[in-house]
C-alpha cells in the first residue's frame, strides 16, 4: 500500500548515492558533492567537509551538482563536478577538484563566480569534526599572522559569545590558516586552508553533532552584498603527519555490537503538544493518545493574543480527555502583571491540573529574571507546589550566552530540532548524541537544577535568527515547519536516539515532542492530510513515532540502564527496566540492513518489529499490531538479529 521509500523517510524519491572510496589508509563517504566520516580505521578524523552558500536568514541555498565525474581506484581517487546555486535572487555556480592520494592527503577546491548580484551571510567551505573522538583533546592552531597556539576542543558546549555586538568564535579557534590535532599517540591530523580565514564554533549549541571549522570570520559584517562576477577561490587540505598503519581497513561484514553498560538513570517523564492545527480531537484520536500513557500535554500561550483563552480552554478539554496534567508554556509582553492576572482568573474559572509552568518574555531569547519573579509571584496564587521555569524558546545557543539565575527557576528549559545547520538524513542523526553534552552543560550552568527539553521537534517552529521577511509557503506546499519525514520509521528511529542520549545524562525533568494529531504529531488527523500528494499517511493512522512513545511510556517510573552500539549513526538502542520487566529497544538509522549482536541478554524474548513489512498494520491497526508478538527463546546470553532498513524493535526479556 505505502511506496517503500514513503516507509523509510517519507518520500518516494531515492537518498542521493554514497560511494566509498578509500586514499591510502583514510576511508571515507562521497556523497551528494560532499565527503563524509573520513576515518583511520574506527577513528573517525573528519565528519564532514562541505561548501555552503547561506543566505540573509542563514539558510542554506540547495546544491544542485552536474556534470558529476568519480575515479576511484583501490588507495587513490579523483573527482570532478560542476554546483548552481539557484534560490530567489541568489545565482552562484562553481567547480570542484577532490583528490586523495596512497599517503592519505586529500585535497577539496573550489572555483565559483556569482551569476548575479545578492546578498550572502557566508559562502565556502565548512569542516565538520567529530565530538566523540575530538573533545579534550589537545589541538595546534596556526593564525594568519604566522603564530601558533596550542588549545583543546572543549568538552562542555561552550557559548558563541558576542564582542562589540557582534558572534565571536570560540577561544584560540581564529583567523586559522591551519590545526593539527591527534589521531594517535604517533599520527596527527593536519588541515590546511587557502582563500579565506577560517575560525571555529561549538556546533552543539543547535545539537549539531560536531564542531564546525568554517570561513570568513563571523565578526565580520554580515549579510554582505556580492555583485555580479565576483570570483571566489578556496582549498582544504587534509594530511597525515607521523607513523601511519600498515592497515587500518575495517571488516565491514562484522556484527554491530549493542554492550550493557552500568550506569543508570531514571526514565524521565514524556509529554505530547496540543496540536497547532486546533482542531478538537475526535473519539477515536483520544482512544489512541490514552493507549500512549502520556505524562503530560504541552499547550503554548501568547498572553497578549486575545485567542490565548479559547487556546486554554481547548488544552483543558485534552486534559481531560486524555486524563493527563497540562505543561503550560507562557509567552509574555512588557504587561506582564496585567497579563498574567487575566490568567490567573482564567484558570480560577478552569481549574486546569498543572505539572509544570514555562515562562517566556516575547522580547527575550531566554526569560529575564524580573519576568520569573513577577510569574512565580502571581502563579503561586494558583498553585504554589507547581514546578515553574524559565529559559529559551528557541536555540540552546541563547540559553549558553546568558543564563538564568539557579535560585529563581524550579528548572531550565530550552527546545530543539535537527535541522538548524542541514537537513540530509545523516546530519540529523548525528544530532542525537549532542544531548549528553547540553544536559551536562545546563547541569553545571544551573547549579543541579532539572532540565526539561520541550518541545523536541523534526523542523524548527520558526526561525529566531531572520532578518529579513521569510517566504510563507503557497496554498499547495507543506507549510516550513513540516517534514514528511515526520510519518516515517526514520523519525521513530531519531527519535529513539535522541531520547536514549537525554534519558541516560540524567537531570532531565520531563521532555515534550512533537505535537498529537497531525503532520506535527504522532498520529494523522482523523479527516486526513490537507496535502496527500506530498503527506499521504492514510486519515486516521499512528505514525510509527507513536510506536516508540508507547514503548517508553508504559515504562515510565522505571530506570534507563546505559548501552554502548559500536556504530551508534547506523543502530541505537535504549535499555529499560521497570520492576522485573526489562525491554530493549533497538532502531536502524539507516538504509542497510545490519546484523546486531546483544550480549549478556538471555532466556525468553518478546520481539515486535517494525519495518517495511509491519508498517501498514503498525499504522492502522496499532492495536492488533501491538498486541501481535511472536516469542523466540534464546538458550545463552547472546542475542543476534538482523535489522531491516530502518527498522524499530521492542524487545522484552521475561
Amino acid at each position: 500500500m505505502f511506496p517503500k521509500n514513503v516507509m523509510y523517510y517519507g518520500a518516494d524519491r531515492p537518498l542521493p548515492e554514497q560511494r566509498h572510496l578509500q586514499a591510502g589508509p583514510l576511508s571515507m563517504i562521497f556523497e551528494n558533492g560532499d565527503l563524509r566520516y573520513i576515518r583511520l580505521g574506527q577513528h573517525e578524523i573528519i565528519r564532514r567537509i562541505y561548501a555552503a552558500i547561506r543566505d540573509p536568514n542563514w539558510g542554506t541555498v540547495p546544491n544542485a551538482l552536474k556534470d558529476v565525474q568519480v575515479d576511484g581506484k583501490p588507495n587513490t581517487f579523483k573527482i570532478h563536478y560542476s554546483v548552481d546555486n539557484q534560490q530567489g535572487d541568489i545565482d552562484f555556480v562553481w567547480t570542484a577538484s577532490i583528490t586523495g592520494d596512497e599517503q592519505g592527503t586529500i585535497t577539496f577546491s573550489m572555483e565559483g563566480e556569482a551569476q548575479s548580484t545578492f546578498r550572502r551571510n557566508r559562502i565556502g567551505f565548512c569542516i565538520l569534526h567529530p565530538i566523540r573522538e575530538c573533545a579534550g583533546r589537545v589541538c595546534r592552531i596556526e593564525h594568519a599572522d604566522g603564530t601558533i597556539e596550542e588549545t583543546t576542543f572543549p568538552k562542555q558546549v561552550v557559548p558563541q559569545i558576542y564582542v562589540n555586538g557582534q558572534p565571536s568564535p570560540h577561544g584560540s579557534f581564529h583567523s586559522m590558516n591551519a590545526m593539527r590535532y591527534p589521531v594517535s599517540r604517533e599520527l596527527w591530523a593536519e588541515l590546511r586552508f587557502e582563500g579565506d580565514l577560517f575560525e571555529l564554533e561549538d556546533q552543539r549549541n543547535w545539537i549539531d553533532g560536531s564542531y564546525k571549522t568554517y570561513c570568513t570570520p563571523i565578526q565580520q559584517p554580515f549579510p554582505v552584498e556580492i555583485q555580479k562576477g565576483t570570483r571566489i577561490s578556496q582549498c582544504v587540505t587534509l594530511s597525515l603527519r607521523g607513523t601511519k598503519p600498515q592497515t587500518a581497513l575495517v571488516d565491514s561484514n562484522k556484527p554491530i555490537e549493542i554492550r550493557v553498560l552500568k550506569g543508570t538513570q531514571l526514565l524521565p517523564p514524556i509529554g505530547l503538544s496540543v496540536a497547532s492545527h486546533e482542531q478538537p480531537l475526535t473519539e477515536r484520536e483520544v482512544e489512541h493518545l490514552r493507549l500512549l500513557n502520556l505524562s503530560h500535554l504541552r499547550v503554548e500561550l501568547n498572553l497578549w493574543e486575545e485567542g490565548f483563552a479559547a487556546r486554554l480552554r481547548q488544552a483543558v478539554e485534552q486534559s481531560h480527555a486524555l486524563d493527563v496534567p497540562l505543561e503550560i508554556a507562557l509567552i509574555v509582553s512588557d504587561w506582564v502583571d496585567a497579563e498574567l492576572g487575566n490568567l490567573l482568573n482564567l484558570l480560577n474559572a478552569l481549574k486546569p491540573r498543572v505539572m509544570a509552568w514555562l515562562v517566556f518574555h516575547r522580547n527575550y531569547m531566554v526569560t529575564p529574571d524580573k519576568t520569573i519573579q513577577v510569574g512565580r509571584a502571581i502563579l503561586s496564587q494558583y498553585n504554589a507546589t507547581i514546578p515553574l521555569g524559565g529559559g529559551c524558546k528557541a536555540y540552546f545557543a541563547d540559553l549558553n550566552r546568558k543564563w538564568p539565575q539557579p535560585e529563581l527557576n524550579d528548572f531550565v528549559t530550552f527546545t530543539a530540532n535537527p535541522q538548524v545547520h542541514a537537513v540530509d538524513n545523516s546530519s540529523i542523526i548525528e544530532t542525537a548524541a549532542s544531548f549528553t553534552a547540553l544536559i551536562q552543560t545546563a547541569t553545571q550552568h544551573m547549579g543541579g537544577k532539572p532540565v526539561a527539553l520541550s518541545p523536541l521537534t523534526l523542523k524548527a517552529r520558526f526561525n529566531p535568527v531572520a532578518i529579513e521577511s521569510e517566504t510563507k509557503s503557497a496554498g499547495d506546499q507543506l507549510p516550513t515547519q513540516v517534514d514528511p519525514r515526520q510519518m516515517s520509521l526514520f523519525a521513530a528511529g531519531w527519535t529513539l536516539a535522541c531520547l536514549k542520549y537525554l534519558s541516560e545524562s540524567g537531570n532531565v525533568s520531563h521532555v515534550s515532542l512533537y505535537e498529537t494529531t497531525g503532520w506535527l504529531g504522532v498520529m494523522e488527523r482523523e479527516k486526513g492530510s490537507p496535502l496527500p500528494d506530498q503527506f499521504s499517511l492514510l486519515a486516521g493512522c499512528v505514525f510509527p513515532i507513536y510506536h516508540v512513545v508507547a514503548d517508553l511510556c508504559v515504562m515510565r517510573g522505571g530506570d534507563v540502564i546505559a548501552t554502548e552500539s559500536s556504530a551508534p549513526l547506523k543502530v541505537e538502542s535504549l535499555f529499560l527496566q521497570k520492576g522485573n520487566e526489562k525491554r530493549l529497544l533497538l532502531a536502524n538509522l539507516n538504509y542497510e540492513p545490519h546484523v546486531v549482536q546483544v550480549n549478556g541478554l538471555g532466556g525468553r524474548i518478546v520481539i515486535r518489529e517494525l519495518d517495511e513489512f509491519s508498517f501498514e498494520m503498525a499504522s492502522c491497526l496499532p492495536q492488533a499490531y501491538r498486541a501481535s508478538t511472536p516469542a523466540i527463546q534464546v538458550s545463552d546470553s547472546q542475542l543476534e538479529l538482523t535489522l531491516q532498513p530502518y527498522a524499530y524493535l521492542c524487545i522484552n526479556f521475561a
